[in-house]
């Protein structure tokens, strides 16, 4: 796959360059490019990023970071057993247990709930720092909702850092879930208010809450380019549809 010129394999994370070293110089740069161009894409491209990911396997399966790249990208693309292959095999590689949550929500993926609760009971959970606590209670309450246990989703998210008011980086995503969970059980009110928490705690735009919190107070956008082509006759054909559901956190 083509990788563009500029892409030198100089930017990535100093700990995967360490890890790189075990390579031949030559080899070691191209599969460096190859994850740069992975962690680029990922986000908005998942399929190209998929493809960057795979070249990298092909050059250096032995290397951890390589693994843990492929499974990330294949998670993006739905390859849910894929992605839980390459996750425990990273993880056999470093000993760490900071994949134990996407790990879980894999099972998850895979239509295994009750796998996901059981890796949220395991003493790995009490090895991992507090955002990757936090990252298995949002996979163990939405392994409670594909179960349909609503409230019991519910009480999985009440929690320190959901009572909290310091702004961390996992606070937007806790609060939305938590609203969600709080919406899916017919609690309306209750979801408004943690949906305009989970605004004040957004500051990069991780979640659609704002869209989330339109769509409770009854609020319908106007397509401002559609009632100027269509002139002041257009009338309720200029209304847009309120935002749409989002999907699980």
């Amino acid at each position: 796959m083509p990788i563009p010129e500029e892409v030198t394999g100089d930017e990535i994370d100093k700990d995967v360059r360490q890890e790189l070293q075990s390579l031949p110089k030559t080899l070691a740069e191209d599969v460096a490019r190859n994850l740069v161009m992975v962690a680029q894409l990922l986000d908005e491209d998942p399929e190209a990023a998929y493809g960057y990911s795979r070249v990298a396997l092909r050059l250096a399966s032995r290397v951890a970071a390589v693994r843990e790249a492929a499974g990330f990208a294949a998670y993006a693309n739905q390859k849910y057993g894929e992605a839980l292959a390459e996750f425990r095999a990273a993880r056999r590689m470093t000993g760490s247990v900071e994949l134990w949550p996407v790990m879980a929500d894999c099972e998850r993926g895979l239509g295994r709930p009750e796998k996901a609760l059981d890796m949220a009971g395991a003493p790995e959970v009490h090895k991992l720092d507090k955002a990757g606590q936090v990252e298995m209670r949002l996979v163990a309450a939405g392994a409670r909702r594909d179960m349909g246990q609503l409230d019991a989703a519910i009480v999985t998210l009440q929690s320190p850092e959901l009572a909290s008011n310091s702004v961390q980086p996992w606070t937007a995503r806790l609060r939305y879930a938590y609203g969600d969970a709080l919406l899916a059980a017919g609690r309306e009110q209750e979801a408004r208010e943690w949906f305009a928490k989970a605004v004040e705690s957004d500051r990069d735009g991780s979640t659609d809450a704002s869209d989330r919190l339109a769509e409770l107070d009854g609020v319908e956008f106007m397509d401002a380019l559609d009632e100027d082509d269509d002139g002041p006759g257009a009338g309720n054909d200029a209304e847009g549809s309120s935002a749409e559901d989002a999907d699980k956190a």
